[in-house]
C-alpha cells in the first residue's frame, strides 16, 4: 500500500517551503546569535519584579502587529524601497558591537528593537514598512533601564510617593512626620524602599496604556492622555497604599503590616490603575459627545489574525533580505571566533593599606557598611573612616567605592543614596575646583549642602574614570562606554568627602576644611584608585 501525503501537509510544503521563508529563517537564526548578549539581558532582567511582564511585551506586538497588518494590502509586486531597511539592519549591527566591545549588554539588547524594524522596513519596504511603528515602538517595554536612570528614576518616585502618602495622612487627621524617604509616625516608622517606588506596577501599566491608546478610537488627543496618565495613576495608587499603610500601622498594629503589603503588590494594584484608564477613557468619551460606548471605542476585533499569519507564505526571496541575513551571519561567526574578551587587570592597592593620616589629619577607626547597603552599593572594595585635625572644630569623613566592573551596573550617585536616608540636597553644583586649591588641570566635582532637621553638611564628591574626574554621571558611563572599547576598562570610582556645617560656622570656614583634606587625598588616591598611567 501507497501512503499518501495529507493535503494539508502538502499545501504547507508548497506554501511555505520556499527560498523566501528560508532566508527569513536564516536571517532571524542569525540576529539571534548576534545579539545573543542582549537576550541574555532580558531573560535576567524578566525575573525581576520591576520587569516580570517582560514576557508579555513581545505577545503584545506581535498582536498589535497582526492588527496593523490588515490595513495592508497583499501586494505581489516588486519592492524597490527596501534601502532604509538595510540601512537600519547596518545600523542595529554596528550598535550591536558596541555594546558586545564594551561588554554593556543592556545596549545589544536596545539593537534588538532596530533590528526588528529593519526587518520589516525590508520585508515591506519603506512606503508600506513604516506603518509598523506602533508594535515595534511597544517594544521598547520589555527593556531594563540603564542602572542610572533607574536609580534615579525609582528614588524620585519614592520621594513623590512618599510626600503624596504623608499629605494623605495628614488628611485623615494622622499625626505624621517626613524624614527623607522614612514615614515617622511617632511610635512606629515606616521606610519607603526601593521595593516601594511603584517602578513594578509602573511599567506594566505604561505598557498597558501605550496599548489601549492603540486600540482606543478616540481622537490623537485621547490617544496621547491616555498614554501620559499610565504615569500619574500609578503614582497616586501608590501613594494611596503608602497611605493606608500608615494608617494601619497607626490604627491597627504593625503586625497586620506585612499581609497587607502582600496583597496590594503586584497585580493587585496593576488591576485597579486598568480600571481608573477605562474610567478615564469613559469620561473622555462622554464629554466628547462622540455617542460610543467603550465596546465600540476600542478596536477588539481579533477576525483575519489567522490569515494574516499565513502571509508569511508571501515574503519574497529579496537581495536585502539575503544580505540581512549575510551581514549577521558573518558577524556572528566572527565574534565566535575571535573568541571571549578578556578586561584588563589594573594593578591597585587595596583600601586596608589606605594611610591613617593624611600630613597632619588622622584617620579614626574605619567603618563597616551594614549587608544590605554593602549589596545594594556593590562594590569590590570600599573605605569609609572619618578623619581629625587638632586645629579643627569638626572632622571630615571620606567615602571610596571601588568597581572592577562597572558594566553590570556600577557607581550610584549621592543623590539617589542621600535623599533615601532622610538628608535633603538643599544645594547642589557642579564645579572645577582646580583653581580654589592650585591644580593646574582642571578637577571637576559635585559640592553639595545637604540637611536633616537643623543638622547642615558640605559634601563634595565626583566619579573617578581611569584619570578623569567627573561630576555628571551620565558623562561617567559614556567614559565607561569609550574605555571598555579603546582601553578594555570598566574599572572606576566614587570619591565622597563630607564635613558638618557647625551652628554658627560660615560655609566658608568648612569649605576650608573640606578643601585641605580634599588636597591632602588626591595625593595618595592613585595608589587605590588607578588611573591612565597603570
Amino acid at each position: 500500500m501507497t501512503a499518501r501525503p495529507e493535503p494539508h501537509a502538502s499545501w504547507f510544503a508548497s506554501g511555505y517551503l520556499h527560498a523566501g521563508v528560508f532566508w527569513l529563517f536564516l536571517a532571524t537564526l542569525a540576529a539571534l546569535a548576534f545579539f545573543f548578549e542582549g537576550l541574555q539581558t532580558l531573560f535576567t532582567a524578566w525575573q525581576l519584579p520591576e520587569y516580570s511582564h517582560g514576557p508579555l511585551i513581545p505577545l503584545l506586538s506581535l498582536l498589535l502587529f497582526l492588527r496593523q497588518l490588515k490595513t495592508v494590502p497583499v501586494d505581489h509586486g516588486p519592492v524597490t524601497d527596501r534601502g532604509p531597511g538595510i540601512a537600519l539592519l547596518i545600523f542595529a549591527a554596528i550598535l550591536g558591537l558596541l555594546g558586545k566591545l564594551s561588554q554593556i549588554d543592556q545596549i545589544v539588547a536596545y539593537a534588538i528593537i532596530l533590528w526588528v524594524g529593519a526587518v520589516l522596513l525590508i520585508l515591506w519596504g519603506w512606503r508600506d514598512g513604516r506603518q509598523f511603528w506602533p508594535p515595534v515602538v511597544h517594544l521598547v517595554y520589555m527593556l531594563p533601564l540603564p542602572g542610572v536612570l533607574y536609580y534615579k528614576v525609582s528614588t524620585y518616585l519614592q520621594m513623590v510617593s512618599s510626600e503624596l502618602g504623608v499629605w494623605m495622612l495628614q488628611l485623615i487627621n494622622v499625626p505624621v512626620f517626613l524624614e527623607g524617604n522614612i514615614i515617622d509616625l511617632g511610635v512606629y516608622k515606616l521606610h519607603v524602599a526601593e521595593a516601594c517606588s511603584g517602578l513594578r506596577y509602573l511599567f506594566p501599566i505604561m505598557s498597558f496604556s501605550y496599548v489601549f491608546a492603540v486600540l482606543f478610537r478616540g481622537t490623537v488627543w485621547h490617544k496621547a492622555i491616555l498614554l501620559l496618565a499610565a504615569v500619574p495613576i500609578t503614582i497616586v495608587m501608590n501613594s494611596v497604599r503608602i497611605a493606608f499603610a500608615g494608617w494601619l500601622v497607626n490604627y491597627v498594629g504593625l503586625e497586620y503590616l506585612e499581609g497587607f503589603t502582600h496583597f496590594f503588590e503586584g497585580w493587585i494594584i496593576f488591576m485597579i490603575c486598568v480600571v481608573l484608564l477605562f474610567l478615564l477613557a469613559w469620561l473622555m468619551l462622554r464629554l466628547g459627545g462622540s455617542g460610543m460606548g467603550m465596546i465600540d471605542a476600542l478596536d477588539l476585533d481579533t477576525s483575519g489574525w489567522g490569515s494574516q499569519m499565513a502571509r508569511l507564505r508571501f515574503v519574497a526571496p529579496s537581495r536585502a533580505l539575503v544580505l540581512s541575513a549575510i551581514i549577521l551571519g558573518a558577524g556572528a561567526a566572527a565574534w565566535e571566533a575571535r573568541g571571549p574578551a578578556e578586561r584588563v587587570t589594573v594593578p591597585r592597592e587595596p583600601f586596608v593599606l589606605f594611610p591613617t593620616s593624611l600630613d597632619t589629619w588622622q584617620a579614626g577607626i574605619p567603618q563597616a557598611l551594614s549587608p544590605e547597603v554593602q549589596q545594594t552599593l556593590g562594590a569590590d572594595d570600599y573605605h569609609s573612616v572619618w578623619f581629625a585635625e587638632p586645629t579643627e572644630a569638626a572632622d571630615v569623613g571620606l567615602f571610596v567605592a571601588w568597581y572592577y566592573d562597572q558594566t553590570g551596573g556600577g557607581i550610584h550617585s549621592p543623590e539617589i543614596c542621600l535623599p533615601g536616608a532622610g538628608w535633603e540636597i538643599a544645594k547642589l553644583d557642579r564645579i572645577d575646583i582646580a583653581p580654589q586649591v592650585g591644580f593646574d588641570a582642571p578637577y571637576n566635582l559635585n559640592r553639595a549642602v545637604i540637611q536633616k532637621g537643623q543638622t547642615r553638611m558640605l559634601v563634595y564628591y565626583w566619579f573617578e574614570q581611569h584619570g578623569r574626574h567627573t561630576a555628571w554621571d551620565f558623562a561617567a558611563k559614556m567614559y565607561l562606554l569609550w574605555d571598555s572599547l579603546v582601553l578594555g576598562r570598566s574599572d572606576g570610582a566614587l570619591v565622597r568627602l563630607t564635613t558638618p556645617i557647625l551652628s554658627g560656622e560660615s560655609e566658608a570656614n568648612a569649605e576650608r576644611r573640606l578643601q585641605d583634606m580634599f588636597v591632602e587625598t588626591t595625593r595618595v588616591l592613585p595608589r587605590f584608585v588607578p588611573g591612565l598611567d597603570v
